[in-house]
């Protein structure tokens, strides 16, 4: 089956853009290799109309049923190849399954870099974050542990120090920040530890504290992340030969949505916004309505 749009990744982004396609009756397929970012986030608490929080696998999994209502279809799996025949995109997934399309739609997002620090996965999106934008007031007010190392830790550390003032910072890995973060964490209070973590303490996913590799426990209320390496899933865009940033991010049209590749759009986090998923919401529809453009020539 030829699809008017093809939509790699089903995450908040893909889902909002495939329930506008569906709306204007397209023919749209959603290939999803799941394990996103907002798989992660047990509670968005920024969201209009969420006042106690949404996770981002509810939101998912109500995205994904309204598009399947729509007549959209999903496919489960990678993709790992992306071409241009004729007037056609060709995905391949890691399966060796190909499907092709009039249009692309690249919503296949990033993903942080989470060290294997036993007790952290429960914790994560409930009492430990990622985001300070996202969460940041969650920790007002309150002991917070940054669980990061180098510039990337101490950086983040300064950010949250906009909500609280009880802030340790421990660097878990080797290379400490530069000697003006350092000087800027201690104007601001923030401690800084140099120390491996054996394991986050907790009680079901509320966080309490660590456990260092030297056997002291450091106890708090809350915690962040604060690690570089974030994987920014660009590789397909890469292949067509779309415009990308030195970060990897993808650069788009800002009212379109469109890449430099003709009819490839991208959207969410995998281009240069402020990884939010109420834009990412906003991308998928923005870029949907000028997929549909696009496409009325062609009805």
């Amino acid at each position: 089956m030829n699809y008017d749009c093809l939509i790699i990744g089903g995450g908040i982004a893909g889902l909002q853009a495939a329930i506008q396609l569906g709306r204007y009756k397209h023919r749209v397929l959603v290939i999803d290799a799941g394990g996103g970012r907002s798989e992660i986030c047990k509670s968005y608490h920024n969201i209009l109309g969420y006042p106690d929080g949404v996770s981002g696998q509810t939101l998912r999994d109500l995205g994904k049923k309204q598009a399947e209502s729509l007549g959209i279809q999903f496919v489960k799996g990678k993709a790992v190849k992306a071409q241009k025949e004729a007037d056609q995109f060709v995905i391949t997934l890691e399966s060796g399954e190909t499907f092709q399309s009039a249009r692309l739609l690249l919503a296949t997002g990033v993903m942080d870099r989470i060290p294997p620090i036993p007790g952290i996965m429960p914790c994560l999106g409930t009492s430990i974050y990622v985001c300070p934008d996202c969460d940041g007031y969650e920790v007002l007010n309150k002991k917070t542990i940054v669980i990061g190392s180098g510039n990337a830790g101490a950086n983040k550390a300064l950010t949250i120090a906009y909500w609280t003032t009880d802030i340790i910072m421990i660097n878990h890995e080797e290379g400490m920040p530069d000697e003006l973060l350092q000087k800027q964490m201690q104007r601001k209070g923030i401690q800084l530890i140099q120390a491996d973590i054996l394991e986050v303490l907790s009680e079901g996913d509320a966080f309490q504290g660590v456990l260092l590799k030297n056997g002291e426990r450091i106890y708090a209320e809350k915690a962040f992340l604060g690690f570089g390496g974030t994987a920014v899933h660009s590789s397909l865009a890469e292949q067509l030969g779309a415009e990308i940033m030195e970060n990897r991010h993808i650069i788009v049209n800002p009212r379109t949505k469109m890449t430099n590749v003709p009819n490839v759009w991208a959207i969410g986090d995998v281009i240069a916004h402020s990884e939010q998923v109420t834009i990412a919401m906003g991308d998928g529809s923005q870029a949907a309505i000028w997929i549909h453009k696009s496409l009325m020539p062609n009805q």
